[in-house]
């Protein structure tokens, strides 16, 4: 027995070497290819449709940063304003604006007020941060000290497709009759004294940089053999994640149930690994075709899509349920998507590498991250490469276990255990389930997550009722019929459920007292709406009335004044708006006439698009 251990420690030795080695050949191979290959395009100017689809000629040229970012100062009465021209799909950071304006004797930092922007999460500062995109206006007040003077005009920003500029200084000569001419470099020489802070406004003093390329600055290539090996590591940590653990942990509990021969064993372990490596070079293959095209796909991409995401909430939930043994569907039980993944055959195998690899999409592992973001910027052939270096670390533990005797022999014998860690296993599928349903409720709102949790119980009404409906009585049947409308309802709840996105509007702003009473002075017509989260019919008016395009449309053409109260925690102003009017509960509609000594108009509680449009035309 130690003698056969030995010799089986020893081939599983022999298999991981041998394997490490083909790789590192291979890898060196394609790199040390791709390094030629790159010399000699460098060498002849050829033009680009003589390039490959996938050559790096053919990635999409970021701007220059003076095109990118312009800005015109201009000064009127006593202030300064700064005017900033962003291109589409580039932003600046809010944080790293700067004015400073100087003579030969002083030099003074301007307190700049800045617009409303928008919120980001950032990956290089690792934080929120407020950018803008498109245009900004930034206003400062005169320096204490009159023209002639210098300003200098600090910015920083980015593009969407991930480069980011370094921190740009630009310099304007204002003369004594407020005129403004950019120079190319300071005109004072010498270093200025500490300049005088009036303030920063609401400006974030973040001093850290992100990481800054030139959109032309050439590029150090890395090592594809250590990346083939990092996504490799990757891939095999991916095991470990909550959402890839019980898969395989149930296809290797069939290896201790199945009996298999050696030959059988290994034919199952590739043909897992099949599936696994061919989900993960179709994946692949979308990102950089998309990629070609102009578009910027990631890792996970397709969860930024809510009807995929609604559908691998399903996928969790029903895996949960039948893991749980609240539901079955007879026969052995071997992943989930029972028609492809259960049985003995080879077809079970490499299903269960596919789905293994559909369900590690939400997750991401140590070394991953870095084999995608050089798979990104690679070639066809090194990219995918690195999706099938990937896919195969996922695959090696099960595809190690096909071929160890051994391995196989540390598994326990079957019994009951196996059933607690089945039940045991459904877990970190309900966890898992939970997660997606919060990313559900960020992109398709609250709404969207509600209607998906509605289509789990449609799921579970059916998988509970078609075991009911046993025979072809008329009992049966109808009870069969009901089940499958409801498996059908609950699909259809998943295909729109981006209806619920957002609405892309910045339309509405936050009631306030103060702020009514200054719209009110100024004449300004105001619509107001008093809703809470849990406000069932407050969310069907928004939804059918008062965010449509239609009456967005109408809002910005006659600058009408959109305040929302949010009444979905206690807040005492809301409370008083209601009560002065005599309501005790949202919603409340309000539109407040141009005319300051006209009262208000209350609509009524349930909504049309046509009721909002004529209150709003009459209040004009």
């Amino acid at each position: 027995m130690l003698i056969t251990k030995t010799l089986s420690t020893k081939v599983l030795a022999n298999l991981l070497t041998l394997f490490v080695s083909i790789a590192l050949l291979y890898s060196t191979l394609v790199h040390n290819a791709y390094a030629d290959s790159a010399n000699v395009l460098g060498q002849t100017q050829s033009s680009n449709s003589s390039t490959s689809l996938f050559a790096e000629e053919n990635k999409p040229a970021f701007l220059q940063v003076e095109e990118a970012y312009q800005v015109t100062p201009s000064q009127q009465s006593d202030t300064l304003t700064f005017s900033w021209f962003i291109a589409d799909g580039y932003y600046l950071y809010q944080h790293q604006f700067k004015a400073i304006a100087r003579n030969s004797e002083q030099v003074q930092k301007l307190s700049l007020k800045m617009p409303e922007g928008k919120n980001k999460y950032d990956d290089y500062f690792e934080k929120e941060l407020v950018v803008y995109y498109h245009s900004a206006k930034v206003l400062s007040d005169l320096p204490k000290f009159t023209a002639p003077y210098e300003l200098k005009v600090t910015s920083q920003g980015c593009a969407d497709a991930g480069l980011c500029y370094p921190p740009r200084h630009q310099y304007f000569k204002v003369d004594t009759d407020g005129g403004m001419q950019e120079i190319a470099a300071s005109v004072y020489t010498g270093s200025p004294a500490a300049p005088t802070d009036t303030g920063t406004g609401t400006q974030d003093n973040t001093s850290t940089t992100p990481p800054q390329a030139e959109p032309n600055a050439p590029k150090k290539d890395p090592f594809i053999p250590f990346v083939i090996l990092g996504a490799i590591l990757g891939g095999l940590i991916l095991n470990l994640m909550p959402c890839v653990f019980p898969v395989l942990s149930l296809k290797a509990l069939s290896f201790t149930s199945s009996h298999l021969d050696t030959r059988s064993q290994r034919m199952h372990g590739w043909a897992y690994t099949a599936g696994a490596v061919g989900s993960f070079l179709v994946a692949g293959l979308v990102i950089l075709i998309a990629r070609e095209t102009g578009q910027v796909l990631g890792w996970g991409f397709q969860l930024q899509h809510p009807a995929f995401i609604a559908a691998m909430a399903y996928l969790f939930f029903v895996m949960g349920l039948s893991l749980s043994g609240l539901i079955s569907f007879g026969g052995g039980w071997m992943g989930a998507g029972q028609s492809l993944t259960s049985g003995q055959g080879m077809k079970s195998s490499f299903f269960t590498g596919v789905l293994a690899a559909v369900v590690a999409s939400p997750c991401t592992a140590p070394f991953m991250a870095t084999a995608l973001g050089v798979a990104l910027t690679q070639p066809l052939l090194i990219a995918l490469s690195i999706f099938v270096a990937l896919g195969f670390g996922m695959a090696l533990p099960f595809l190690l276990l096909s071929y160890s005797p051994a391995l196989a022999r540390y598994m326990p014998r079957p019994g009951a255990w196996m059933d607690n860690l089945k039940q045991f296993l459904a877990f970190p599928l309900y966890i898992t389930c939970v997660w997606l349903l919060w990313v559900l409720a960020n992109q398709a709102t609250s709404d969207g997550a509600m209607t998906v949790v509605l289509g789990m119980v449609f799921i579970s009404f059916a998988v509970w009722l078609l075991p009911l409906s046993s025979g072809k009585t008329s009992t049966g049947i109808a009870g069969k019929a009901i089940a499958l409308s409801a498996l059908v309802f609950s699909a259809y709840l998943a295909f729109t459920v981006s209806d619920y996105a957002k609405p892309k509007t910045d339309m509405w702003d936050s009631y306030s007292e103060s702020k009514l009473t200054q719209l009110r002075a100024q004449g300004k017509p105001t619509f107001i709406d008093l809703t809470a989260d849990w406000c069932l019919t407050c969310k069907i008016n928004e939804r059918v009335a008062l965010n449509t395009q239609a009456v967005q449309e109408f809002v910005a053409n006659n600058d009408i004044t959109m305040l929302q109260g949010d009444w979905t925690n206690a807040n005492p102003a809301i409370t008083d708006l209601l009560a002065k009017y005599g309501r005790n509960g949202v919603p409340l509609y309000l539109m407040y006439p141009a005319d300051p000594a006209k009262p208000a108009t209350i609509l009524p509680q349930l909504l049309t698009k046509t009721q909002v449009l004529e209150a709003m035309a009459a209040a004009l």
